[in-house]
């Protein structure tokens, strides 16, 4: 990674990670809007809830997938508000140090905007030198939220539309 990106710029641009057989665009599609919850990463965490504003871009990116890669857009319509999920003992998200009095964890919501023709596979992003500092693509990078830059951003999208 260059020196310049060493430490991470937020711009309101974001790259979401899920897998798509837990949930993808086409869900998103089909359910309009959802919440972004089960994020136990802090900095992840304070990606949404200190940084993450209404109606932020956001690439929806499908992880652990063959191939991974961009698979379409969206915008956070809800910003960060407690995930209650942490709080349920029988929920695959819960976490016996949240509480309603003290959440630890937080989520989001998503809009559905745009899926892409066809996923736009990591090794096409990695072949972009305009993308070369997307986190994603910088080894041992395992965050489901990052930012991303506006002109990043754009690019994804315009290749989302070829």
């Amino acid at each position: 990674m260059d020196t310049a990106r060493q430490s991470i710029r937020i711009t309101g641009y974001w790259l979401m990670k899920c897998e798509p057989d837990v949930y993808s665009i086409s869900n998103l599609e089909t359910d309009g809007s959802t919440s972004w919850e089960g994020v136990r990463n802090y900095q992840a965490r304070n990606f949404m809830r200190d940084h993450m504003k209404l109606n932020d871009p956001v690439v929806f990116y499908h992880s652990n997938a063959k191939p991974p890669g961009a698979a379409g857009l969206a915008r956070v319509c809800k910003t960060a508000y407690p995930d209650h999920f942490s709080w349920n003992p029988t929920h695959r998200y819960f976490d016996p140090q949240s509480s309603p009095e003290d959440p630890r964890w937080v989520m989001v919501d998503i809009a559905f905007e745009q899926k892409f023709k066809t996923i736009i596979p990591i090794q096409t992003l990695r072949d972009h030198p305009e993308l070369q500092n997307l986190m994603i693509l910088q080894k041992g990078s395992r965050l489901s939220i990052t930012p991303i830059d506006p002109h990043e951003y754009h690019i994804i999208h315009q290749l989302g539309l070829e």
